[in-house]
């Protein structure tokens, strides 16, 4: 009796490892590891000039003494804005332009032609290691300066695989930029002009949020 038992333990243990194993697209979805991997995975998002027209609409709202006093835009809405219209930081020649928040940092990304930013010799022996183009990324945060200008400081740049070090974003920079760099705005930085009643930007949960001077002047 004791030998029947056992086997009938072993086929009742088969029996449901095999439909553990049949069912396991269910208990994967719904495990809690499954879920966090989820939840963490970025959000890559196209910058386009319809998203840059809805940015710029969302941070003109702020000048408005009646509008609102925050505003919450999306990756693609500030990214476009910023780096299309107001920076001019991706060259036209660039492609597959994408935007992300991950963590607290605002996270863009293109394709774009590697003599655009090594012409100055910037980047070093690691220029011999990249073909005619690559996907350059740039992730950082925004800070408001004075009244009308912020400037986006960039944390993190990688040419491909490649991660710059943080000693050489500031020349990477200065390469990149069009234009003249107003006063006060960091060597690691992107000058950005804003509306004067801009007072803070803040950068998480998957969004760009945008809070004005209460009472601030247009």
């Amino acid at each position: 009796m004791g030998c029947i038992a056992r086997i009938g333990c072993l086929i009742l243990l088969v029996l449901l490892a095999l439909g553990a194993w049949l069912t396991r697209e269910k208990w994967l979805r719904i495990s809690p590891g499954a879920a966090t991997s989820t939840a963490s995975a970025p959000t890559w998002e196209p910058l386009s000039p319809a998203a840059g027209e809805r940015g710029k609409r969302g941070i003109d709202n702020l000048s408005n003494p009646s509008g609102p006093v925050f505003t919450n835009l999306s990756a693609s809405e500030v990214a476009s804005y910023v780096f299309q219209t107001a920076a001019h930081t991706i060259p036209a020649t660039a492609d597959s332009a994408e935007a992300a928040v991950i963590g607290d940092a605002l996270y863009v990304r293109a394709v774009v032609p590697i003599k655009d930013i090594a012409g100055s010799g910037v980047l070093g022996p690691l220029a011999g290691l990249l073909n005619d183009r690559e996907r350059l990324q740039l992730g950082g945060t925004f800070h408001v300066i004075r009244p009308g200008l912020s400037e986006f400081e960039i944390r993190e740049i990688k040419l491909r695989d490649f991660k710059v070090p943080t000693g050489a974003i500031p020349k990477l920079v200065q390469q990149i930029t069009r234009g003249a760099r107003p006063d006060g705005v960091a060597p690691d930085a992107l000058p950005v002009i804003t509306p004067r009643s801009l007072a803070d930007v803040r950068v998480g949960n998957r969004r760009v949020t945008l809070y004005k001077t209460t009472g601030a002047a247009p």
